[in-house]
């Protein structure tokens, strides 16, 4: 069975920064997307906030079975009628992954009632590691210890969300902070996946073993383990 991906980007940055352009010239977006298209069993497709009502119609997610959102700079510029056709469709079971500054998103914040605000945060670009605390959790499945990521923005705690329901990722910074990276709710019917990495302006999306935590993501958000049972 095909899970119906749609990956959502701001596509701001990508018009606006010469480095975002060159280090994803088919919009972080169109990256995110063919990582995900690398599983026979996944059917992603994109779209972006300039795209009428932001590309998230009502049919466009009917036919999705997993969001993936990426958002940065542009927060307030997603409408609110969207931001509530997408939290019904959660609640009807539709999955989220909810990718970096996405925390700070409409949608985000809205599933999880709370300012979902960081403690710090630095863009030194600085080495990251993150940590597998839950190995046995179908989304890291194939990682091993941890992912090392050689440049990365800090996240520091506090993160003012409520308390998740599994901590599969703990990140350890060069700076000696400490940030909960990898987070999964349920809300209603549906699975939700936070998932910190994914700095515009490095290179994350294409590293082979962040491409592995997205899709499987999809599959744990979407209702389907990695072995696809």
């Amino acid at each position: 069975m095909t899970i119906r991906v749609l990956v959502w980007g701001e596509n701001v940055h990508e018009q606006d920064d010469a480095e975002v352009a060159r280090l994803y010239p088919q919009g972080m977006h169109g990256c995110i997307a063919a990582g995900l298209g690398e599983d026979p069993e996944i059917q992603a497709r994109t779209t972006t906030l300039q795209e009428p009502e932001h590309g998230l119609t009502q049919d466009a997610l009917d036919s999705t079975d997993v969001l993936v959102w990426w958002g940065h700079v542009a927060h307030d510029r997603v409408a609110e009628s969207v931001v509530e056709r997408v939290h019904a469709r959660v609640l009807e079971g539709m999955g989220l992954v909810v990718l970096h500054s996405g925390h700070f998103s409409r949608i985000f914040k809205r599933l999880m009632g709370t300012t979902c605000s960081l403690g710090r945060w630095r863009e030194d670009g600085e080495r990251e590691r993150l940590w597998v605390v839950d190995p046995a959790h179908p989304i890291v499945q194939g990682i091993g210890e941890c992912i090392e990521l050689p440049q990365a923005e800090m996240y520091g705690e506090p993160f003012a969300v409520p308390k998740p329901d599994e901590v599969v990722f703990v990140s350890a910074f060069e700076g000696g902070e400490a940030f909960r990276s990898g987070l999964t709710y349920q809300r209603g019917g549906g699975r939700i996946f936070y998932f910190r990495p994914g700095h515009e302006t490095f290179p994350i999306y294409h590293d082979v073993a962040i491409r592995r935590v997205l899709k499987n993501a999809v599959r744990w958000t979407g209702w389907r383990d990695v072995s696809g049972h």
